[in-house]
C-alpha cells in the first residue's frame, strides 16, 4: 500500500479491515475465542484469585511486601481492561445482572478509579472526539499538559490532579464545580482507596521524621492498630493501584495526541509506544502502550486479542502512517505535530 496515494480517512478503514480479518482468522483458528462471555469471566476469577491468593500468601508471611504489591498491581491491570471491554459491552451484553456484577468486581479490585458506570460516557465520549479539549478523560488523566512537577503529580494521583486543576480555576464556581464532580465520579471507593493512601504516607512520614530528629511520637495503642490495617490495606489493595494508575496514566497520557488534531481522523490520535526502555510501565497496564492504538481503529475487539493481532497490526498501521515511539511527544505537551512541520506552516512551535 502506498500510504501517500490515500487519505487518512482510506488509510484507516484499510487498517480496520486488515485488523478484523485478522481477528476473524484467530476465531476460526482457535474456537474457544468465540466463548468471550465465558473467557471475560474467567480472566476476572484468575485475576481475582490472584490478587486474594497474593494477599493471602503475604499475610501469612509466605512472600514479601513488595511481591504481594507487584503481583497485584499486574492482575488489577488485567480488571483494567476487563472493565474497558465492558463498558463497550463486550461481556454479557444481554445479560445484565452478569455484566453489572463483573463492572462491580472490577472496580472493587481498582478502588483507585472512577465509578465505572460513570466511566463509560466518558470514554464513549472520549472516541467520539479524541485529542480535542473535549474529551475529558484523557484531559483528566494530563493528556495535553506540559511536563513538570504539576503532570508528574497528576499523573499517578488521580485526587492530586482534582485538586491541581481546582487551584487552577479562576472563578468560585469553576472550583466548586470540580469539587462537586469530583465527590460525585470518585465515591466512595476512591475516595476511601486515597484517604487510605494519604494517610498511609501521612503517618509514616511524620513517623520517620520525628524519630530522625530524636523525638519519636509516642503513638497509642489504638493508633497502631489502626495503621497496621491501613499497612496492610496498602500493600494487598491500595499500593498496587497506586502503582498500577502511575503506569496506565503515564502511558496512555503520551501515546494520545491532543490539541492540533483533526477531529475525527484515527490516524491523528494515537501512537503505538511500545520501546523496550517502557516495559517495566509496560507490565502493569497490560501492554496498553503496544496495543491500544489497535482499539482506535477496531473498537469491538477484546484486549486479549488486540494482543494476538497486535504483530499483523503494527505492521499494517506503521504502512499506514501510523506513528510509533514519537518521544517527541514529550516535548510537545502531546501536540501532533512537530517543530519543523509548524515552523513550515507558519504556526508557532509547541513545546
Amino acid at each position: 500500500m502506498n500510504p501517500t496515494a490515500l487519505t487518512d480517512q482510506q488509510r484507516s478503514a484499510h487498517i480496520r479491515e486488515a485488523v478484523m480479518a485478522r481477528g476473524v482468522e484467530l476465531r476460526r483458528r482457535y474456537p474457544i475465542l468465540n466463548h468471550q462471555d465465558a473467557l471475560g469471566a474467567g480472566i476476572l476469577a484468575f485475576a481475582l484469585a490472584g490478587m486474594i491468593g497474593s494477599a493471602l500468601l503475604y499475610l501469612n508471611g509466605a512472600i514479601a511486601w513488595w511481591a504481594c504489591l507487584l503481583a497485584n498491581a499486574f492482575f488489577a491491570s488485567l480488571t483494567h481492561e476487563l472493565e474497558h471491554d465492558l463498558i463497550h459491552s463486550m461481556y454479557f451484553r444481554k445479560q445484565r445482572v452478569a455484566h453489572n456484577l463483573m463492572l462491580a468486581l472490577v472496580w472493587m479490585a481498582r478502588p483507585s478509579t472512577i465509578n465505572p458506570w460513570i466511566r463509560r460516557h466518558l470514554h464513549l465520549n472520549h472516541h467520539k472526539v479524541s485529542g480535542t479539549e473535549n474529551d475529558m478523560e484523557e484531559r483528566a488523566i494530563t493528556n495535553g499538559e506540559p511536563w513538570g512537577i504539576a503532570r508528574l503529580l497528576m499523573v499517578g494521583d488521580n485526587v492530586m490532579s482534582s485538586l491541581i486543576r481546582m487551584l487552577r480555576a479562576r472563578t468560585w464556581a469553576h472550583k466548586r464545580s470540580i469539587l462537586a464532580r469530583t465527590l460525585r465520579v470518585y465515591a466512595p471507593l476512591a475516595l476511601l482507596n486515597w484517604g487510605t493512601w494519604y494517610l498511609f504516607l501521612g503517618f509514616h512520614a511524620i513517623d520517620g521524621a520525628s524519630g530522625l530528629l530524636g523525638a519519636p511520637v509516642a503513638w497509642s495503642a489504638t493508633t497502631l492498630e489502626v495503621m497496621n490495617i491501613v499497612d496492610i490495606a496498602v500493600v494487598v489493595l491500595v499500593g498496587p493501584n497506586v502503582l498500577r494508575t502511575f503506569c496506565l496514566h503515564f502511558v496512555s497520557s503520551n501515546m494520545h495526541y491532543y490539541g492540533d488534531v483533526e477531529p475525527g481522523n484515527v490516524i491523528q490520535q494515537t501512537q503505538v509506544l511500545n520501546p523496550w526502555w517502557m516495559w517495566p510501565l509496560q507490565a502493569f497496564c497490560f501492554n496498553f502502550g503496544s496495543t491500544h492504538a489497535i482499539h482506535h481503529f477496531v473498537v469491538k475487539e477484546p484486549f486479549y486479542i488486540r494482543q494476538m493481532t497486535a504483530p499483523l497490526a503494527h505492521r499494517v498501521m506503521r504502512d499506514a502512517g501510523v506513528r510509533f515511539n514519537d518521544f517527541g511527544t514529550f516535548t510537545r505537551a502531546n501536540r501532533w505535530h512537530k517543530q519543523e512541520e509548524t515552523a513550515v506552516q507558519g504556526e508557532p512551535a509547541t513545546s
